[in-house]
């Protein structure tokens, strides 16, 4: 049985997945224990796409099955690697990447220290490119031009164009083997509804997966999620689990408490 929290807000209506199974209309797409599904489609040399934003939104869970899976030489295609000991950086650690499609280092020193080294290869990509090329492979789009990077060492040895008097520089789009996305609430056939900030590539890796595995913090009723509300349709999403790993806050910042007033 799979235990469902509470909706952030009034797009789901908290029917639990439990009921289903109750009236025997179980859904193939919802697994218990989802690190077996998920080890069988690893294999060595694979691109695994991976949602969130420094810790944000991230796949903790599913995080953690690639690392205790074993596979090396992996590609990972995410807007950076978490941090030292959290998040991606578990698969640095664990000497599981050899390639890294990313935006932003700054947060991991050990992603910093080996990419100075040399032990890593990096393609930086502009945030903007990088969700863009994540959405054109999910969408079936082989490339796409844009003006972002052109003249710069982004565009080195890519295709150029010019349109309109104005030069182009041609991105391909990208397609993974494998997708790990973070959702707060998802439907028995996959239907995803992501949670304020932490929605961030997470749609944008979902599409752009061949399988794509989903971890939720909520499970509910297939029709529980208003259609209007979903934000990832359960076409993209092959697998889904219920995630039981605490969220992980990057940086805390709050506000110092006023000093109460003397009575």
């Amino acid at each position: 049985m799979l235990p469902v929290g509470e909706p952030y807000d009034e797009a789901v209506v908290a029917v639990p997945y439990s009921t289903m199974q109750q009236k025997g209309l179980e859904m193939t797409k919802v697994i218990d224990d989802i690190a077996p599904a998920l080890t069988g489609a690893l294999r060595d040399g694979m691109t695994v796409a991976v949602g969130g934003f420094g810790l944000c939104g991230i796949p903790t869970d599913l995080i953690r099955v690639v690392r205790d899976s074993g596979v090396n030489d992996l590609t990972i295609v995410s807007n950076n690697l978490g941090v030292d000991g959290k998040g991606l950086g578990l698969l640095l650690e664990n000497n599981q990447i050899s390639r890294v499609l990313a935006s932003y280092v700054g947060e991991n020193a050990l992603f910093m220290r080996q990419y100075i080294d040399g032990d890593l290869d990096v393609e930086f990509v502009p945030q903007g490119t990088l969700a863009e090329r994540m959405r054109a492979g999910g969408s079936g789009i082989a490339g796409f031009y844009t003006k972002t990077g052109v003249g710069t060492l982004v565009a080195e040895g890519k295709q150029t164009a010019d349109f309109d008097g104005e030069t182009y520089v041609l991105e391909r789009g990208i397609v993974a083997d494998i997708a790990l996305v973070h959702a707060h609430t998802a439907d028995a056939d996959g239907n995803l509804l992501y949670r304020l900030t932490a929605r961030n590539f997470n749609p944008l890796v979902a599409m752009c997966g061949r399988v794509t595995f989903a971890e939720a913090e909520n499970i509910v009723e297939l029709g529980a999620i208003d259609p209007d509300a979903v934000h990832t349709p359960g076409v993209y999403v092959h697998h889904v689990t219920r995630c039981h790993s605490p969220t992980d806050i990057e940086q805390r910042t709050v506000r110092p408490r006023p000093i109460a007033e003397e009575a």
